[in-house]
């Protein structure tokens, strides 16, 4: 059984690059908990003492005591992350591990980044349209955007598209807010407006997209997904984790 601290990644087996992605700029031990794990030998899972649960990570049992923080990169388990089950078992056990993942997600008591939602475990899954509501409800300024969907019998292809007219010369800006850092951007305007929004929505990792820099920026959209490719986010990541400290499981309320 695993001893060390590690900082586990929910990840698609087809993204377990993203651990070594974060390893690299982390001090502790970072595996990839891929949904093969969830059908391996080893789990427990405690509600009346969550730290004495354990957890398959990377095929190795860990104890939930042991993860100092979860970076979660998967919307749901889909069937086709699960190839070694049989055809007519797959949508079935697909459901299953969502909603166990979900579950042993929201119980973990370290930073986890994001927590799952009902409709997602990292996070609002909410589409374009969504995000721009949330940030109009704040007073941000949001890039007006057309969808148009065909009536049913269409076969012409749905289209979604921004008002040009709404949308600054400055070049787009992408910003990512990590806890409470935002990077990617200089700009503290764009940067404000970023972890308003993440605030909101009620998540520590988030990446939002605006038309440009400064008071004339607008939001074109957001997403809980972040590219751990660019170092200054898995930098981020990586020192948001040590920042909440290697024991982060206070005890229950009495």
């Amino acid at each position: 059984m695993w001893g060390g601290a590690v900082i586990v990644v929910v990840a698609s087996r087809r993204d377990a690059r993203a651990a070594r992605l974060l390893g690299a700029r982390s001090r502790d031990d970072v595996r990839a908990l891929t949904p093969p794990d969830l059908s391996t030998p080893g789990w427990r899972v405690l509600t009346g003492d969550p730290l004495d649960s354990r957890a398959v990570v990377q095929g190795e049992v860990v104890p939930t005591s042991s993860i100092t923080g979860v970076l979660t990169r998967l919307p749901a388990i889909t069937e086709s992350e699960l190839p070694v089950m049989a055809d007519e078992d797959r949508a079935y056990a697909a459901g299953e591990m969502t909603a166990f993942l979900a579950y042993w997600l929201s119980s973990l008591r370290c930073p986890v980044l994001n927590r799952p939602t009902a409709s997602s475990l990292c996070g609002p899954n909410w589409r374009t349209e969504r995000w721009l509501l949330e940030a109009a409800r704040l007073g941000l300024p949001v890039a007006r955007r057309h969808r148009r969907t065909p009536a049913f019998g269409d076969d012409s292809p749905a289209t979604a598209s921004f008002d040009a007219s709404t949308l600054s010369d400055d070049g787009l800006v992408a910003a990512t807010v990590v806890g409470d850092r935002c990077i990617g951007t200089g700009d503290e305007v764009v940067a404000s407006r970023a972890r308003m929004l993440a605030t909101a929505a009620g998540v520590d990792l988030l990446r939002a997209h605006f038309s440009g820099q400064g008071e004339g920026s607008r939001l074109l959209d957001a997403n809980p997904w972040v590219d751990l490719h660019d170092a200054r986010t898995a930098d981020a990541i990586a020192d948001y984790f040590a920042m909440a400290g290697r024991s982060r499981y206070p005890e229950p309320a009495p």
